[in-house]
This record gives C-alpha cells, sequence and structure tokens, in this order.
C-alpha cells in the first residue's frame, strides 16, 4: 500500500498545504465528492525560468495567462505533483474571454448546420490521429485504466457522439421545425450564445469541457463554446484544445470559437455563468458547487443544466433473488467495482427483502468484494470523501461489513466497501442514508416486507437511474406493479433485470433525471438529438417574409433532408 501525504508549496519561504488555501474553485469529481487536491502555488510576475506555465487558449491564440497563480495535477497512483503547471485565471482574462466568444456568436449567426458538422467530423478527425497521446496522458494523469477503458472504450465513444452531433447539425431536425400555413406563424430552435461547459474528473474524454458531450451538443446547436477544464486532468484538456482549434482554423470557424480556461476562482466562476454575454452553461460535478453556479445563474436569469448526484437504487425483488441470487451477486459486483465505482450510474443502493436468500445474497457480495482488486482513485479528494461518506452513513444507522479503509490498492484508494441497514432505519433516516459515496461502494437495504419496500422507495430522493429485477415467470409482478410508479417518478431512465451503470449515446438515452440527480428534469446529458436543444432558444417567426426566414421554415425543405411539423404533422415534405 502506498500512503500519501499532503504536497506541501513554497512561498515566500513559507511551507503551506495545497487545500485550497490561493483559489478554492476546483469543480470536483463528478456526483459530490471534494476536489481531488491539484497543487497549487502563487508565483511572481517575474516567473522563473525553470517554470514553464502552459499557455490559455483566448480568441483563437494560445498566450500566457495574466494571472499569479498556478496549480498541478497529481499522479494518483504515485501520488506525486505532474511536470505540466497550469494557470489559475483572473477576472480580466475571462473578460477577454467573454468578448472574443460573444464576436464568435454574432459572425456565426445564423450559418447553417453544415458548417458546425464540418468542424465536429474534422475534430473527431483530429482526436483519432491524437489517440496515442491522449490516452498516454490521460491515464498519468486520472489512473484510469489503458485499455479497455481508455483506449477501446471512452476514446471512441468521444468521437462517436462528436460525429453523431454533427450528423444532427447538418440534419436539423434536431431543432423541430414547425410552420402553421394557416397563419403563417413559423417556429425553431437556434443558437442561444457562448456556452460555458464545466467538465467533471472521471470521464476524461466522453464528458471533457472541450470534447465531451455538452462541448458536442453546444457545438451542434450553433453556439461557441467557453471551456472551463477540470484540474485533475489539465494537460488532457490542453491536448484536446489545440486539436479543437486546430479544426476550428480548417473548418473556417471565427477566432473565439473554442476557448480553454484551465481554472478559475469560485466567485470569478459564478460571475462567469452569470454574465451577459453567455447564453447557457453546462454543469457536470460537485453538488455543492453546482448549487452555488446555479444560483448565480439563477439571479441573473440564465440557463443552467447541472448533473449533481445519484446513488441509482436496484430493487432486487424476492422471487429474482430466490432464483438467481448468485448471479446477481456476480453482476452487482461488476457494476459497482467498474472503474473504481468512480461512474455517476454506480449502483449506490440495493433494496432486498429479508430471508434466507437476502442473507445469502449479501454475504457472497461481501466475500467478493473481499477478494477483488482494489482499484485506484482518481484523486486524493475522492478518496478523502469516500471515507467521510461511509462515515456518515455509519453515524446514520448502517453497519460496515466490509472495507471502509484507506489503502489496499496502489495510491489514493479505499478497500471495497459494502455497508447493510435494516427497512426501518432507513426510513427513518433516509437523507444521510441517501448520502452519495462515489467509488468502489455500495449500501444494501434490507426490507422486512412489501410494505416496508415501498415505504424505502417513497423517500427516495431523484436519480439518474432505477432498477428493478423480477423473475420472468410472474412471481414478482404484483409486487413490480406497486413499486414502479412510485420509482418511475424519482429517475431519469428505469431499467429492468439490467445493472445501471453503462450509459449508450443513444437517441432515445435520458441521462438525467429529477433533483438532485441534474437540477432539470426535462433534459438530458446524453442523447442526440435530445441534448441539442439545452443549448438552444425557441424562436418564433409570424408573418416574416419567405426570403428572410432560415432556411428549414421556408416552404421548400432543402434537400429534403429535415423532418418538420407542418400543419400538424410530421414530414419531409415541401409545404404545400
Amino acid at each position: 500500500m502506498l500512503l500519501c501525504r499532503p504536497f506541501l508549496l513554497r512561498r515566500d519561504n513559507l511551507l503551506m498545504r495545497a487545500n485550497r488555501i490561493l483559489f478554492p474553485f476546483v469543480e470536483v469529481r463528478y456526483n459530490g465528492e471534494k476536489s481531488d487536491s491539484p497543487k497549487l502555488s502563487a508565483i511572481p510576475d517575474d516567473r522563473a525560468p525553470h517554470m514553464s506555465v502552459q499557455p490559455v487558449l483566448i480568441n483563437g491564440q494560445w498566450q500566457p495567462s495574466s494571472g499569479s497563480s498556478t496549480f498541478q495535477a497529481t499522479n494518483p497512483t504515485t501520488c506525486k505533483p505532474l511536470a505540466p503547471t497550469f494557470p489559475v485565471s483572473p477576472r480580466e482574462e475571462l473578460e477577454h474571454v467573454l468578448a472574443a466568444a460573444d464576436s464568435a456568436a454574432k459572425t456565426v449567426r445564423g450559418w447553417p448546420g453544415s458548417r458546425f458538422a464540418a468542424f465536429l467530423n474534422a475534430f473527431a478527425d483530429g482526436i483519432e490521429k491524437q489517440a496515442a497521446q491522449l490516452v498516454e496522458t490521460a491515464h498519468e494523469e486520472t489512473a484510469l485504466p489503458v485499455s479497455p477503458r481508455l483506449k477501446d472504450v471512452e476514446l471512441p465513444r468521444t468521437t462517436n457522439q462528436l460525429r453523431q452531433a454533427a450528423d444532427a447539425a447538418a440534419d436539423g431536425s434536431w431543432s423541430l421545425p414547425t410552420i402553421d400555413s394557416k397563419t403563417n406563424i413559423r417556429s425553431m430552435f437556434g443558437s442561444i450564445g457562448p456556452v460555458v461547459v464545466f467538465g467533471p474528473n472521471n470521464f476524461p474524454f466522453a464528458f471533457n469541457s472541450i470534447a465531451g458531450g455538452d462541448f458536442a451538443a453546444a457545438i451542434a446547436a450553433g453556439n461557441p463554446v467557453i471551456a472551463k477544464g477540470h484540474s485533475a486532468h489539465p494537460d488532457t484538456t490542453r491536448i484536446f484544445a489545440e486539436t479543437a482549434q486546430e479544426a476550428a482554423q480548417a473548418t473556417g470557424m471565427p477566432a473565439g470559437f473554442v476557448q480553454l480556461l484551465y481554472r478559475t476562482s469560485h466567485p470569478d466562476g459564478e460571475w462567469l455563468v452569470g454574465h451577459p454575454h453567455v447564453g447557457a452553461t453546462g454543469y457536470t460535478g460537485a453538488r455543492h458547487t453546482g448549487l452555488k453556479l446555479k444560483a448565480a445563474a439563477d439571479a441573473a436569469g440564465k440557463p443552467i443544466y447541472l448533473e449533481l448526484s445519484s446513488i441509482n437504487p436496484v430493487f432486487i425483488l424476492p422471487g429474482a433473488l430466490a432464483q438467481k441470487g448468485n448471479a446477481l451477486a456476480e453482476e452487482f459486483t461488476g457494476s459497482c467495482l467498474m472503474g473504481t465505482g468512480q461512474f455517476c450510474t454506480n449502483p449506490g443502493l440495493v433494496v432486498v427483502q429479508k430471508d434466507a436468500s437476502a442473507e445469502t445474497f449479501i454475504d457472497a457480495i461481501t466475500q467478493n468484494f473481499e477478494n477483488a482488486a482494489v482499484g485506484t482513485f482518481l484523486g486524493e479528494g475522492v478518496q478523502q470523501s469516500f471515507l467521510k461518506g461511509v462515515d456518515s452513513l455509519q453515524q446514520a444507522g448502517a453497519i460496515l461489513k466490509t472495507g471502509g479503509k484507506a489503502g489496499g490498492g496502489n495510491g489514493y484508494s479505499v478497500k471495497n466497501t459494502l455497508l447493510t441497514v435494516d427497512g426501518a432505519t432507513f426510513v427513518a433516516n433516509s437523507e444521510a442514508l441517501q448520502t452519495e459515496v462515489f467509488g468502489n461502494g455500495s449500501l444494501i437495504v434490507v426490507a422486512d416486507n412489501v410494505e416496508e419496500m415501498l415505504a424505502i422507495a417513497e423517500t427516495l430522493e431523484g436519480n439518474l437511474t432505477g432498477c428493478i429485477y423480477s423473475t420472468e415467470s410472474g412471481v414478482d409482478d404484483n409486487l413490480y406493479d406497486q413499486i414502479v410508479p412510485t420509482l418511475r417518478s424519482r429517475v431519469g431512465r428505469l431499467l429492468n433485470d439490467k445493472m445501471p451503470t453503462g450509459v449508450a449515446v443513444s437517441t432515445a438515452m435520458n441521462h438525467g433525471g429529477p433533483y438532485p440527480a441534474t437540477g432539470h428534469a426535462g433534459f438530458t446529458a446524453v442523447g442526440i438529438p435530445a441534448s441539442l436543444r439545452r443549448f438552444a432558444m425557441l424562436q418564433c417567426y409570424d408573418n416574416v417574409r419567405p426570403h428572410r426566414l432560415p432556411e428549414l421554415l421556408q416552404d421548400a425543405n432543402p434537400e429534403c433532408r429535415a423532418w418538420r411539423m407542418v400543419d400538424g404533422e410530421w414530414t419531409k415534405d415541401d409545404v404545400g
């Protein structure tokens, strides 16, 4: 076991612990953890020659930051800071970024979707050329496995969703063109203006602020993007940004169409999302930080789309547990421990009914957890937050079955952790017992009877996913029918007989849900074309002359490519 002590920094010949003394704004990983403690330092304006600070991308140019503070990412396996040094951007730098984004938005306003599709496709091609460097860098910064995770799964998913967004932009159906020929009123979704994207720490590719799903959706909807990188993987983000800028230049995008800042202070981040030049914001990260950003955006009347936290309840009904308990224990173990549990759809809560099958199931999972290898967390903050969460669950009445202690793996790690609690205690203290423990751990709730199982469902907060396992014989159907109406209203995606960990980039996917899973239950962060409409405004044209209408709202449907609602019917035909 590698024990890691906080890295110490020197400023004015004083040693300080790197715990956000200077600039605290590090949105943390995904769903509720504290930051992974990137190393901060303050440096004078006359930077020492040996300290090379990475530039920021502003208005089409890589340029030195005007900020005086820097940070470094940490290798989670060795617990040592990585060599590249990155700047913390001050507010005056943000003002330049906003001005450039506003100018770019005015330039591209009204451009056909094919222009944005060309950029997205060129960017995807460029990423594939940089695949080896991206995978190597992300592995060093996050400790996520090279294969299959980064190389074979996440990177192809990233280029795939960029190309799906390109197809949606070129087609135009995502904008829901609607024509009422009798009144000559027409409407469609159009660009909303510069979009700020905050990326998380657990998906350095697929949710990266300048390459991931929010980025792709915002671009496809016709908006410039201001990317706010995550401090856990800044060098990975830098490579993406260089590739994006090359694609922007190759496809004739204006300066400022894509821009990158690595880090800001908390107050400056809140100021940014409420700025008049910002059209909307997409955020994936810790609940407490996300809610501060939401308050700032709401105060300014700006839309912000948040993904915050989720424990993803799994109900295993008695018939299913009796029929295939051992197989379900294996399936659950694989889902819960995959990627050291650092997925927003990790099954963090399992509900079973008390009987001999439930006892056997819990014993099997306990044994599986103790025998399974322990993975490395994304950073020190994830480890600290995990241990704090386990402690909170125990204080609320949960019993630790196994794990719960630091170590067991390389670098930042905690032993695979399983807790249990009885149904009555959960119902009585449901808020505390729904504390998200982001990582390789889960809580099993044992209900005494059907009524208690239903009461547990009634106490659940909003989640991204909810799952019910039942038998095909029909033994569990009555209980299923009682649970599902309640569970359905509390989750964005309902699953049957399937663990929730995977999130397919599908047109029908909903990666969203009621608060606190997200900040708005009506939108999804994954799934094209629906994800595009978060970053668009509904634009109505009343009695506007035909030649002044957007192309998709004119009588002739360009190349008959887009589905349009014409006089109450979906069609690709021309009007009339």
